[in-house]
Order: structure tokens, then C-alpha cells, then sequence
């Protein structure tokens, strides 16, 4: 892949992660990390990205964390080398249950308290919060099921399109 066609791949994707909620220097190395034929150290990414060796050296370990990298080592090399996920099923199915966690599952618990909070007397209030408690508690044991087995998920969401693209032709 040519310098120009990497550039603008690093930059959309760097755009597309903020949207899923990684920031913007996350989304760019992780973009590197997809369209480099070999590891990558982080000298090497710092310099290419022109981001500190500090923002990228935070944004790897975050990238870790999420499971869309890993960490490899090269004989004869003693340096920490990085590569992409190759499997982007995993890479998506990780992502969202990382962001399940960080974002869906803060506000089912906030929902809870509040309603284990309300007054009997708020009896418009604890209905419209029991509906949302319902409605989230319905959205987590759905996502549980999906983010659980990635195998699973991935047999049920081509199903899905299958059903879904022969009913928009017929």
C-alpha cells in the first residue's frame, strides 16, 4: 500500500474511532498498526504519527487493554513491538463490550439507584424509570448474549443479513 493511501486510511479511522469512543491518537496508531506488513516499535509509530512518544505510549497500552493489539517480540530484538488484531470480528466484538462496559453498563447502574432511591410517592416518576430499568435490563441481557460467544454472534448477525437482504429484494 502506497504512503498516500496509508495517510488517508490513518486519518479516516482516526475520525471513524472517535465515533466508537477511542480517542482520536488511539484510532490512528490502531489504523498504523492495520496497514504496516511488520510489527511496529514506538519510536517507529511516534515518528510516523508525529505524536509524542508519551501519547503514544499511553495510547498503546490502552489499545492493549482493549484486545485490538498485542504486544510481539522479534529475535535479536529487545525492543517491544506491536501488531494489529488480524480478525476483525474480534477487533469489533471487543470493542463493544468494552464500550458496553464503559458507557451502557454506568448507566443501567445509575437507573438502579435512582429508582431504589424515589418515594413511593413518585409513583410517575418510578414508572418511567422502572419502563427504562426494563427496557436496559431486556438491552444488557441481549448484548451479554451477543458479546459472550463472538462465534455465535457472528453465525446470528449473518443470518440476520441474509434475512434482511432477501427481504428488501423480494
Amino acid at each position: 500500500m502506497d504512503d498516500e493511501t496509508q495517510s488517508e486510511f490513518i486519518e479516516s479511522w482516526g475520525s471513524m474511532g472517535m465515533l466508537w469512543g477511542i480517542n482520536r491518537s488511539m484510532a490512528r496508531i490502531h489504523a498504523l498498526l492495520i496497514v504496516s506488513e511488520k510489527p511496529l516499535g514506538l519510536d517507529e509509530i511516534a515518528q510516523r504519527l508525529e505524536i509524542s512518544r508519551g501519547n503514544t505510549s499511553m495510547s498503546l497500552k490502552d489499545l492493549r487493554a482493549w484486545g485490538v493489539i498485542r504486544r510481539v517480540h522479534q529475535s535479536g530484538d529487545r525492543r517491544d513491538l506491536y501488531v494489529a488484531e488480524s480478525d476483525p470480528w474480534t477487533v469489533v466484538f471487543r470493542i463493544a463490550r468494552e464500550r458496553k462496559r464503559r458507557e451502557f453498563d454506568p448507566g443501567l447502574e445509575a437507573v438502579n439507584r435512582a429508582l431504589a432511591r424515589t418515594g413511593e410517592d413518585e409513583g410517575e416518576v418510578q414508572a418511567r424509570l422502572r419502563g427504562m430499568q426494563e427496557l436496559m435490563l431486556t438491552v444488557d441481557r441481549v448484548l451479554n448474549r451477543l458479546l459472550g460467544d463472538p462465534g455465535m454472534s457472528q453465525m446470528i448477525l449473518r443470518f440476520l443479513t441474509t434475512q434482511v437482504s432477501g427481504r428488501s429484494k423480494g
